[in-house]
């Protein structure tokens, strides 16, 4: 591909010592390719870096081709990446941990420092019914594909009545809408952030990917972007 995708944790490492109020989220990091206690260790250094700015996105991923390149099954991510949301909060929020499951054994040993969330927000995205299940029984959050719809409104249902049957209160879970910034659909902009505001969206992600070659370029399209749908800087 010729976008360059970098990797987020030492992305992130940088951008933490250059901001002060850029929220930083993963969407979505792969998790099941990734050991846990590493994870926990990284999200915990740059959420310190940051001053609790970070929200972990993660998901299953669909190539299985990544997984064999890194030692990883394909075939078990779905019940690995519910063991490792466990592992990863419990990481977060306890000095020693002492854990046994089908993928992980910590035998009273933890991380320091601990973030400064404890826990960390954890996203999930995706948009198959297992997932959707997860979402309502795991996930602070979702990252939803596509624009509000028919499958969106099918999909929130689904995960408020896993959220329900697992004691948690819907509203707790987010929903952060998305939207690719294209100059010639400039038009369609402020519809299209309505339309998730509807859909009860607590979160916005804009894509900028294509829109220049330079953080100044894409500095540039955001400032449209919020020229257009009203919002003043801050």
């Amino acid at each position: 591909t010729e976008h360059q995708f970098h990797e987020v944790f030492v992305l992130f490492g940088y951008l933490a010592a250059i901001t002060t109020r850029l929220e930083l989220v993963t969407g979505v990091l792969i998790l099941p390719q990734r050991q846990t206690a590493l994870v926990a260790k990284q999200a915990a250094e740059i959420d310190r870096l940051a001053g609790g700015r970070l929200r972990l996105g993660v998901g299953v991923g669909w190539n299985e081709v990544e997984y064999e390149a890194l030692g990883e099954s394909f075939r078990t991510r779905g019940r690995r990446i519910e063991e490792q949301v466990e592992v990863l909060r419990r990481l977060w929020t306890e000095p020693v941990v002492d854990f046994a499951g089908a993928d992980h054994r910590i035998p009273e040993a933890g991380i320091n420092p601990l973030p400064v969330q404890q826990p960390i927000p954890i996203w999930m995205g995706g948009y198959v019914d297992a997932t959707m299940r997860r979402i309502g029984r795991l996930a602070d959050g979702w990252f939803p594909s596509g624009m509000p719809g028919d499958d969106l409104r099918r999909n929130q249902e689904l995960i408020a009545r896993t959220a329900e049957m697992a004691g948690r209160d819907p509203a707790s879970i987010g929903l952060e809408g998305r939207i690719t910034l294209r100059p010639a659909a400039e038009a369609e902009w402020l519809e299209q952030t309505e339309a998730w505001r509807t859909a009860g969206a607590t979160h916005m992600a804009i894509n900028t990917m294509g829109q220049g070659s330079t953080p100044d370029q894409h500095i540039a399209t955001v400032a449209r972007y919020a020229e257009i749908v009203g919002l003043a800087p801050s």
